[in-house]
């Protein structure tokens, strides 16, 4: 896959800790983003973190 032009691009995610938000984290990250998950939920977000690395 491409990197669409993500590479090198910070992004910040709200509701990053599950559901579509994790989904768009993922993808970001899978296309070269660096990715900021924010949520309420910070384990959610946590896991997030771990599973975009």
């Amino acid at each position: 896959m491409g990197s669409h032009g993500l590479e090198g691009r910070v992004v910040l995610v709200t509701g990053g800790g599950s559901g579509l938000g994790r989904a768009v984290c993922l993808d970001l990250a899978r296309h070269g983003a660096t990715v900021l998950a924010a949520d309420i939920d910070v384990q959610g977000a946590e896991q997030t973190t771990k599973l975009a690395a």
